[in-house]
């Protein structure tokens, strides 16, 4: 079979999983998935990788909590590699006002804490450094999906408090206004009709730059084992991507080269800190979230020069995430993304022996697999390591069930996703109990 058929007949068998095919247990053992691996400068025990999942659970701030510390720390035992959470690089009014942050020596010292245990379990944990840009963009499909892949600029508000800490509006690459925020601010007490503000188009990036920058340098501090730039789901590397959010004439904006700048830029920024071999970036071709994507071609030729930009600064691993309609929103009646076979498109760039970095970076695939399609596709030699996300939610111990062939716990509660009842931040996020 040629590699293109044996890459069809893999994706084929993925994508029958991807919407709705789950099931409850896994059949088989998983060697391929289980065998140990090195990202750049970092032994990884197995190739099952924890996403970053956005669970709003810093509180009463952004600072790391008990309820933190548990929850890395459990899941920490089994899986190769852990995310963080998407960690904001700055203050940010986002409708997550206790999403974690790592860009001051607070942040870093209650990171340490938990960084320090993971650590001490066997595990390694890379911060994935975020900021929304001008939009967040949720709606109630996507609220009940987001972490199966896994979840601000422009997704944001000037009256939200951290906003009004950032002392400076809500940035973004152009001064235009993300869609479906009506009704997102509310429970913060702000107006029905608040939705997101106008963003101010920022005037030098490079100043944003310099706060990843800052970021990074607070994430060593903190004794992370490496850092993943977010640029995926509409967020605001993603939308100096696309040239529906990013109108810019400069230098910044405009020609492929142009848009595909500032995420290079910071990448170069975060290498100045810790090295190419310890820096990871997520990706999400197809857009749609957060009210991002470009036509089918020039999605592919963006992200196809952007790819290649990357593999020449010869980073840890490039983390690509599959389309899934239902995380794609509808706008005026139509679905937001661009589908396309992101693996089939853009793997055989990173996986080319020709590549510049064909010996070092690695590829991660990421939304809606488990864990023997992910065991295929690494013993195909397609990808090598899987990213899951909601299944690492409800089976802190996912690894060791997927080894032993034992059942896998679906019984999620979606309402406790991004927030809790009453005032304990450790239900429906540290309480799921492992494997009997």
């Amino acid at each position: 079979m040629s590699s293109t058929s044996q890459l069809h007949a893999v994706l084929s068998t993925v994508k029958d999983g991807l919407l709705g095919h789950r099931t409850a247990s896994t059949s088989s053992k998983i060697p391929a998935l289980s065998s140990p691996v090195k990202l750049g400068a970092v032994e990884l025990r197995n190739r099952n990788i924890m996403a970053s999942l956005t669970r709003n659970r810093s509180v009463p701030t952004t600072i790391p909590n008990d309820a933190n510390f548990d929850y890395y720390v459990q899941r920490a035992r089994t899986a190769g590699l852990v995310m963080t959470e998407g960690t904001l690089i700055v203050h940010q009014g986002t409708n997550w006002p206790n999403a974690a942050g790592i860009w001051s020596k607070e942040h870093a010292q209650a990171w340490k804490r938990i960084t320090d245990e993971v650590h001490n379990v066997g595990g390694k944990i890379f911060c994935q450094l975020w900021h929304s840009g001008y939009r967040r963009l949720r709606t109630a499909a996507t609220m009940a999906h987001i972490l199966l892949h896994f979840a601000a600029g422009r997704i944001a508000n000037n009256d939200m408090p951290e906003q009004k800490l950032a002392g400076r509006p809500v940035p973004g690459p152009s001064a235009i206004q993300a869609r479906k925020g009506e009704g997102l601010f509310e429970r913060f007490g702000l107006d029905k009709s608040a939705g997101y503000s106008m963003p101010e188009p920022i005037e030098d990036p490079m100043t944003i730059v310099a706060d990843y920058k800052n970021a990074a340098l607070m994430a060593k501090e903190a004794g992370f084992d490496g850092v993943e730039l977010h640029s995926a789901n509409g967020y605001l590397v993603h939308q100096f991507l696309d040239f529906n959010t990013n109108k810019r004439t400069d230098e910044w904006g405009g020609s492929v080269e142009n848009r595909c700048r500032f995420g290079l830029e910071t990448l170069k920024a975060l290498i100045s800190v810790w090295g190419p071999e310890r820096v990871g970036i997520k990706m999400n071709p197809c857009g749609g979230y957060d009210d991002v994507g470009m036509p089918l071609e020039d999605s592919k030729e963006t992200f196809t020069y952007y790819i290649k930009e990357i593999l020449k600064l010869k980073l840890a691993y490039i983390q690509l995430v599959n389309y899934l309609p239902q995380m794609d929103p509808e706008i005026d009646g139509k679905k937001r993304g661009t589908p396309h076979d992101v693996l089939g498109t853009y793997g055989p760039l990173i996986k080319d022996p020709s590549n510049p970095s064909a010996d070092t970076t690695k590829l991660l695939l990421n939304g809606g697999l488990k864990p023997d399609q992910a065991n295929e596709l690494i013993s195909s030699q397609l990808i090598d390591a899987a990213v899951f996300g909601s299944l690492w939610i409800s089976n802190p111990d996912l690894q060791r069930r997927a080894e032993q062939g034992k059942e896998l716990n679906m019984q999620l509660d979606p309402k406790t996703f991004y927030g809790f009842p009453g005032d304990n931040p450790k239900v429906g996020y540290s309480d799921y109990p492992d494997a009997a």
